[in-house]
């Protein structure tokens, strides 16, 4: 399974890249229905900064909807801090004459909390961009390309894909499809695969991983089934042209979703080695519009592209 990802989350590298166009309407669409409170998109920051310098009177409605939206979330983290910074207080100042259970815990949560809250106070009024506003997790927002037309187009996609006509709820009842595994392209994604494909470029993937397995030690040495995050990074430093399928979900009442899930296949061996049992597909470039040009009567065709995949080898590392 692919946990999270760093990804290319400025659409204008697509553009750059690949001629695509940028689907302003969707872009559009999601910031609008964001700051209206519409829905509950999460949104990289990497993929806000894009539109700091507007190119039209359409990126600067883009851009102020992100302002908007911003300001709000600084007004509500400024009074959680307020609440905790008090709960606080009033905990250390009990703890003083009386150590209770009660007081010792509720320091604790404060003091996460105002932690947490400090450091996205931070996240949001810091200019400058750092590697981790690239990185997305499953329910957060990437630029996904896609073909319409004969045209790549650029598209705003959350990571974990509502396949049309199935129930909202899935997103609970199978909260693993932000991947889809190459052996069940024909079973539970059979309404995508062969119909609606896109690629994802990312940098570095991150996985969960087993500390037992990572460590080549038996599982019983640990007194709990422990996990660690590993950063796993092509060695020649180039991106990942990532192979995913996509779906429009609609429902009346209901705000459109666009939404994908990247493909994945058994490992390569220094993945597995570091104790993963799943990897993304990184499709190679000249493969990129055979992909995007999807024909469901010939599923063979596509499989070759999956077999025909950029096979870099991958450091892995402990995340930090």
């Amino acid at each position: 399974m692919c946990y999270s990802a760093q990804i290319v989350a400025d659409y204008r590298k697509f553009v750059r890249m690949f001629g695509a166009l940028m689907d302003i309407h969707e872009f559009a669409r999601l910031f609008f229905e964001r700051a209206e409170g519409i829905s509950k998109a999460k949104v990289p920051k990497a993929m806000e900064d894009a539109f700091a310098q507007p190119q039209s009177e359409t990126d600067a409605q883009i851009k102020t909807l992100i302002e908007r939206f911003n300001a709000e979330q600084l007004s509500k983290l400024e009074q959680d801090l307020f609440k905790q910074r008090k709960r606080l207080a009033d905990a250390e100042r009990t703890l003083q004459t009386k150590v209770t259970k009660a007081a010792t815990e509720s320091q604790r949560i404060a003091t996460d909390k105002i932690a947490w809250a400090l450091r996205k106070l931070d996240d949001i009024r810091r200019p400058e961009l750092l590697p981790r506003d690239s990185r997305i997790f499953p329910g957060q927002y990437a630029p996904v390309m896609v073909m319409e037309n004969g045209q790549r187009v650029i598209k705003p996609m959350r990571y974990q894909c509502r396949i049309a006509g199935k129930p909202a709820s899935y997103d609970v009842k199978y909260p693993g499809t932000y991947n889809a595994r190459r052996d069940n392209l024909e079973g539970f994604w059979k309404p995508c695969f062969g119909y609606t494909h896109g690629v994802m470029l990312v940098d570095v993937f991150y996985e969960n991983v087993s500390k037992a397995k990572f460590e080549g030690t038996l599982s019983e040495t640990h007194e709990r089934d422990e996990n660690v995050v590993l950063e796993f990074r092509p060695s020649n430093g180039e991106l990942m042209h990532v192979a995913c399928i996509w779906s429009r979900w609609t429902a009346p009442g209901e705000p459109d979703l666009l939404s994908f899930a990247a493909i994945t296949d058994e490992p390569p061996p220094e993945v597995a080695a570091a104790g993963h049992d799943r990897c993304i597909i990184p499709i190679k470039p000249e493969n990129i519009d055979a992909w995007l040009n999807t024909d469901a009567s010939d599923l063979g065709a596509l499989y070759a592209i999956l077999d025909d995949r950029d096979q870099p080898y991958y450091e892995h590392r402990l995340a930090a």
